[in-house]
């Protein structure tokens, strides 16, 4: 997986954006720890199951939905299924080794 360390990606607030298979991170932040990396390949999964543009539109999608839902913008991303998946799981760093296709269809 490609690292690109930057000041403008992600938004302040966030460590790490994992945009089409490549992972830019705030270069002001300390390097990405296994787990900030594990996540962020628990979403490169979720894109090629869902062929990339997939994703993103279900992404944004969600996301809108979740924010109409609990009208906090914050509390929409972490109650995206992909996201509710990757900070499941991205602790145990052999959960890619074993979860199921489509894995993230289970925390929608």
């Amino acid at each position: 997986m490609k690292i690109i360390y930057s000041k403008y990606l992600p938004f302040k607030g966030f460590r790490a954006i994992n945009l089409f298979g490549i992972v830019f991170a705030r270069k002001e932040q300390a390097e990405l720890s296994r787990q900030i990396i594990n996540h962020e390949l628990i979403h490169t999964r979720q894109m090629l199951e869902l062929m990339v543009i997939g994703f993103y539109v279900w992404y944004v999608a969600e996301w809108i939905i979740k924010w109409i839902i609990y009208k906090d913008r914050f509390a929409a991303y972490r109650n995206i299924g992909f996201e509710r998946e990757a900070f499941d799981n991205d602790r145990n760093l052999d959960y890619l080794k074993y979860r199921k296709w489509y894995g993230f269809a289970r925390y929608v």
